[in-house]
């Protein structure tokens, strides 16, 4: 059986100036591949720094690339109907060179209504337009003409239509990631049906990956990137102490948006958003427990929305690399 790659995910939302946020985010990727961790996958967001801390991830990456040698660089995901498509295929090109060959490419359309409308579109435009422009994207690294038969992408990169990853919360999206023969990328998390708030995360996201395998081309193997929340301690104690407060603040905002969960314990909240916190022990129990990591491919995580230090972050990730991966992949 093939082994399953780890990865390291993060949105740079670390308590600190964006400055800061970078410098922390390159040394816990820089400390990811010293323990071993396959890739590195970093988010967009526009305007909102406590959503994400970076609106350019190829321009991070690159200066990620030139401090890494090993690690597999990817974007989970690129908000694609916000970018000019062209310069997408360009910048991933170069990005790709630089990194010696090591570029994965996540996109996907984007869910902050308020991050469309400096762009000049609304989110209802959002599905044409990443259709459009992945479709121009895949032209321009083909080599396809733009516009005028002079014009051709330089440097050329064909290479990177295999290392496309699609974003997705649905049985539609998986399918038209898998006809495209594009890998599939699964959240830490996903939204309950209002009449049926106790469905766990695999009994959602099953379905997704059932859909995808289905409609997979024949000879195009599967790539499935499962996100997980995971934040290891030496402790559960400690672990606990940690989550509580970023926990019990994307539990207020939830409530706040018209959410509905139940319990006011860290203990609900790690069930309801899906965490997984604790010691190795606690964390590799539950963990195992998810179906939908035996399925996948692809295994990152992140320790998103807990908001441990930058110490405690890289604790937890050299107990991710020594305690829980050789039992999990």
């Amino acid at each position: 059986m093939t082994r399953k790659r780890l990865g390291f995910f993060t949105r740079l939302l670390d308590d600190a100036p964006a400055k800061e946020r970078y410098r922390l985010a390159t040394e816990q990727i820089r400390h990811a591949e010293r323990y071993g961790f396959d890739s590195a996958w970093i988010a967009q967001h526009h305007f909102h720094e406590h959503e994400g801390g970076l609106p350019s991830p190829l321009v991070f990456l690159a200066h990620v690339a030139a401090h890494t040698s090993t690690i597999r660089l990817g974007t989970a995901i690129i908000t694609l109907p916000l970018e000019n498509p062209l310069r997408v295929a360009e910048d991933t090109a170069v990005l790709d060179l630089l990194a010696d060959g090591r570029l994965e490419v996540g996109f996907g359309s984007g869910g902050t209504p308020t991050s469309f409308l400096p762009f000049g579109l609304t989110i209802n435009e959002r599905a044409a337009t990443f259709a459009d422009h992945l479709h121009l994207i895949h032209s321009a690294w083909r080599g396809d003409s733009l516009t005028h038969p002079d014009n051709h992408l330089y440097p050329p990169a064909p290479q990177l239509a295999e290392r496309v990853w699609i974003a997705t919360f649905s049985v539609d999206g998986a399918v038209r990631a898998a006809q495209q023969g594009h890998g599939l990328m699964l959240s830490r998390t996903q939204p309950r049906p209002a009449d049926n708030l106790a469905l766990t995360l695999d009994q959602i996201q099953n379905p997704i990956i059932d859909a995808y395998l289905d409609a997979l081309p024949s000879g195009v193997a599967p790539r499935i990137l499962a996100s997980r929340t995971a934040f290891v301690a030496d402790s559960d104690a400690y672990a606990l102490k940690v989550a509580e407060p970023g926990l019990t603040r994307q539990a207020q905002q939830h409530r706040a948006a018209g959410h509905a969960l139940t319990g006011d314990a860290v203990t609900d909240y790690i069930q309801q958003f899906d965490a997984h916190i604790g010691a190795p022990q606690t964390v590799l129990a539950s963990l195992q427990r998810d179906s939908v990591l035996a399925r996948a491919t692809d295994i990152s995580f992140q320790v998103h929305s807990v908001e441990p230090s930058h110490q405690d972050t890289l604790r937890s990730i050299e107990l991710i690399a020594e305690q829980i991966a050789p039992h999990l992949l």
